[in-house]
């Protein structure tokens, strides 16, 4: 079940296409601010890690304008999730919170 778009399909060919080139200009927005989030943690002092932090919003903001665009131009799918899935998902989730907060007292 796809969620909100409809699956939009594009030739496939040797050369790239809009697609192709907005997938890769998303995957490059997640690599960098990857490597941007270590580079907040390791900051050596504020004014740094503010100029950090800067270029990670703008790179997130960027991400988001591409993926958005994927998913309007139906390049990029949703899955919905069936409901025990979630359910059982939520219950490992509220497991393991509940062992770090008792593992932490």
């Amino acid at each position: 079940m796809n969620v909100g778009n409809p699956k939009t399909e594009v030739p496939a060919t040797i050369e790239m296409n809009d697609r192709d080139y907005l997938n890769a200009m998303l995957e490059t927005e997640k690599n960098m601010s990857n490597n941007l989030s270590d580079a907040l943690n390791e900051a050596s002092n504020n004014e740094l890690y503010n100029s950090y932090f800067d270029m990670f919003e703008d790179i997130k903001d960027a991400a988001r304008v591409c993926y958005d665009l994927m998913f309007e131009k139906g390049w990029y799918q949703l899955e919905g999730a069936e409901e025990t899935k979630i359910e059982q998902k939520l219950q490992e989730l509220r497991e393991q919170y509940n062992e770090f907060n008792n593992g932490a007292s």
